[in-house]
């Protein structure tokens, strides 16, 4: 991912940032420098925080990185996998009814979600809910659109 530009938000940016984050994923992204990133190769739009690729825009909508969510863990709009799904969501595949063992109940259908794994409740992915969380878990069909994942170019993307 080769950087195209790079600069300074300004402090309503942030603020927007910020709260749109607090009331997706119930975390406050905490930073002294938040910097907006796009690429020559790519239509991502990326914000470092503190020099982190830490918030990522999906569809004009700022949402935590695989990085942002291991940095600052959710609390809201989680659903969490079990051993059986890692390596498969790990590798960008999308989030099927078998795998999940627990879903935030808040979750509704387009809500983008943090992909967590039982054991130790790290994130493996971001993506967008496809049903109601209340609706994820049961024996088949596809839940979660897989949007950005552990391994990924922007996971591994460092300025």
């Amino acid at each position: 991912m080769e950087v195209k530009s790079r600069h300074h938000l300004r402090g309503d940016e942030i603020d927007d940032i910020v709260e749109t984050v607090r009331a997706t994923f119930g975390v406050e992204i905490d930073g002294d420098s938040f910097e907006d990133v796009t690429f020559d190769d790519s239509d991502q739009r990326v914000v470092l925080v503190d020099g982190e690729p830490y918030v990522v825009f999906f569809d004009g909508e700022p949402s935590l990185t695989v990085n942002g969510a291991q940095e600052f863990a959710p609390e809201n709009r989680v659903v969490t996998v079990d051993a059986g799904a890692i390596s498969f969501v790990s590798d960008g595949a999308d989030v099927m009814r078998p795998g999940i063992v627990e879903a935030d109940s808040d979750i509704e259908a387009g809500d983008l979600v943090a992909i967590a794994e039982e054991s130790h409740g790290k994130v493996l992915a971001i993506g967008r809910a496809q049903v109601d969380g209340s609706e994820m878990v049961g024996d088949s069909g596809k839940v979660v659109e897989s949007l950005h994942h552990v391994g990924d170019d922007l996971f591994e993307f460092a300025v």
